[in-house]
């Protein structure tokens, strides 16, 4: 039998893209794979990681026991790697990279959304705060403990630098933080370990990190409307006043009066998805041969997102954004599970801080190796609940306290199913 021997150097590719063969590495030293490239690896390694698997009990909008038909984490994250794919393929990008960056970007988020988020950055605040990129980071390179000759996944520099650049440099020329982390400085995980392997913050990513970046904005866009839909807190008249939406559904409702609901639901979002990604490309084919790129390191260099909508698309994609936050994620009843959910971790983080023998073995072991050290044991007890679920949340916060907020929206029955 012929040795299966894999060759990332023949695969097709633009000259803009991260070529797998040419990686910059990995911080731990490997023997290359001689059936999948670096990246594939990558992928590979994310996909088989534990933080991966608890994504699929962790809010995307929805808590899990609302529906098995609503979006969590992981099925959120599994349709930005489709898209990010799709994009990056016919860009000539590697669509591993792109998929694996997909796969990986919401591995640091807490339980109940950006409300775990949000209140463990609150706790956090004397701490070092929290934020769920600089958390990821950490999953993949410190807290997942699979390996034997290493801690985290030992993923390669190129993947390392997508996640915690996709939005973006970090960093401005002068070394100051960007705009985002101006007031609060650069997330601490970040910080240290850059320190020990330099992700080039002042620099953008390549595309394959953008291309997933703008995949990730398609993917929650598109999908929360539709689990928005399905639930009921918003309706199909309500999306009519952006006008985006309101020209899609007359098309839909032209070409087939009548239409049932869940199917109308169903082609808006499908034929959303379809201009976003057919604009992206249109566009970032345009901005490509425009900036004169020949490299990857061209891209990384060239001081602008070269992934991205046309400004008419970058504006549907802000009004739909400005819809949704006024008339979905400020709904009356996602604002009291918002609410319990938050209440759930600061009771949470309040107990072990104080008492963290109470959480799981090698956790309370770590917290006992931190002695008098309050800030790590703080740190401890953050990585501790971040990487919970929100079942898990739900059933430690019942067994210490002897009330557990509802965290339910009692969604008509009929609108849990398709």
């Amino acid at each position: 039998m012929p040795d299966c021997q894999f060759s990332p150097a023949n695969i097709p590719r633009a000259r803009y893209a991260a070529n797998p063969a040419r990686s910059r590495g990995r911080l731990v030293p490997e023997p290359p794979s001689p059936s999948r490239s670096e990246f594939q690896r990558d992928r590979d390694r994310i996909i088989h990681c534990t933080a991966f698997r608890r994504l699929a009990h962790k809010t995307q909008v929805f808590v899990p026991h609302e529906g098995d038909h609503f979006r969590t984490r992981l099925t959120h994250s599994l349709e930005v790697g489709q898209i990010a794919r799709s994009l990056a393929r016919a860009l000539g990008l590697d669509d591993d990279l792109a998929e694996a960056l997909a796969l990986a970007h919401d591995l640091g988020h807490t339980p109940f959304g950006h409300t775990g988020e949000d209140v463990l950055d609150e706790l956090m605040a004397s701490y070092g705060g929290f934020d769920h990129n600089a958390q990821a980071l950490r999953i993949v390179t410190k807290l997942e403990r699979r390996y034997a000759a290493f801690d985290g996944l030992n993923l390669t520099w190129e993947t390392l630098e997508g996640l915690v650049k996709h939005n973006g440099p970090l960093l401005e020329a002068d070394g100051r933080p960007a705009a985002r982390y101006a007031k609060r400085g650069l997330p601490v995980a970040i910080a240290e370990y850059n320190a020990i392997q330099n992700l080039g913050l002042v620099q953008f990513a390549s595309a394959e990190a953008q291309a997933a970046a703008l995949a990730d904005s398609i993917a929650y866009h598109a999908h929360d409307i539709d689990d928005g839909l399905r639930s009921g807190l918003i309706d199909a008249r309500q999306i009519g006043v952006v006008d985006f939406l309101h020209g899609i559904s007359g098309e839909i409702a032209a070409h087939y009066p009548g239409l049932e609901p869940v199917r109308a639901i169903h082609e808006l979002v499908r034929r959303l998805i379809t201009l976003f990604i057919e604009d992206a490309i249109r566009e970032s084919q345009r901005r490509i041969v425009a900036s004169g790129v020949a490299s990857v390191e061209d891209v990384r260099a060239f001081g602008a997102p070269l992934i991205g909508f046309s400004s008419s698309m970058a504006g549907a994609d802000k009004a739909i954004s400005v819809f949704l936050f006024e008339n979905m994620y400020r709904h009356p009843r996602l604002t009291r599970i918002r609410d319990h959910a938050a209440q759930i971790i600061r009771d949470l983080f309040s107990r072990f801080l104080t008492a963290p023998q109470l959480m799981s073995k090698e956790w309370a072991i770590a917290a006992a190796n931190a002695g008098a050290d309050e800030k790590r044991r703080a740190r401890l007890v953050c990585d501790y609940i971040a990487g919970m679920t929100d079942l898990f949340a739900i059933a430690e916060h019942r067994r210490f306290f002897d009330e557990t907020p509802d965290l339910r929206l009692s969604l008509p029955e009929h609108q849990d199913a398709d």
